[in-house]
């Protein structure tokens, strides 16, 4: 078994030797600031995940695409139209009609709509693959539009 100063000092050669060219290539396909945040945001993977990183024949390859994938700007659906104003508006009857939802759907609903998290992020916390969390979503925001009998969604 490795200690953890081998397990550093291994990391830290790696990314000597890959951040250069990485960023290169994540700067050309993204941008300079995009790609940037790419080059950190794969690192930061192959940081969490070194065990399995450093045993992949391509590891650059690999963590190219991560960056691209953390990178990659999603967008939010409006969940319905709200009217323009200065005053707050909320729903009275919403913490109910949340309450009665399955619990998967409500932390999807939650959490992305209330809390702007990423379906891959609810994901990782529900041990779930994106593609689950968006149909939890999906479901959820369904059943609480036909709940409240909202028919003009933009």
């Amino acid at each position: 078994m490795r200690s953890s100063d081998d397990r550093d000092a291994e990391f830290r050669t790696f990314f000597e030797t890959v951040e250069p060219r990485l960023h290169r290539a994540l700067v050309a396909k993204l941008g300079w600031d995009k790609g940037r945040e790419a080059t950190s945001e794969a690192f930061g993977y192959a940081w969490e995940h070194w065990d399995r990183i450093r045993q992949l024949e391509n590891p650059v390859g690999y963590l190219f695409r991560v960056g691209q994938s953390r990178s990659r700007t999603r967008k939010n659906p409006v969940v319905f139209a709200r009217p323009v104003s200065s005053d707050h508006w909320y729903e009275p009857q919403l913490a109910a009609l949340l309450g009665r939802l399955p619990q998967r759907q409500r932390i999807a609903v939650i959490l992305i709509h209330g809390y702007g998290w990423t379906t891959r992020e609810v994901g990782d916390l529900l041990g779930i693959r994106p593609t689950t969390v968006q149909s939890h979503l999906a479901r959820g925001l369904d059943r609480l539009r036909r709940e409240l009998e909202v028919t003009d969604c933009v």
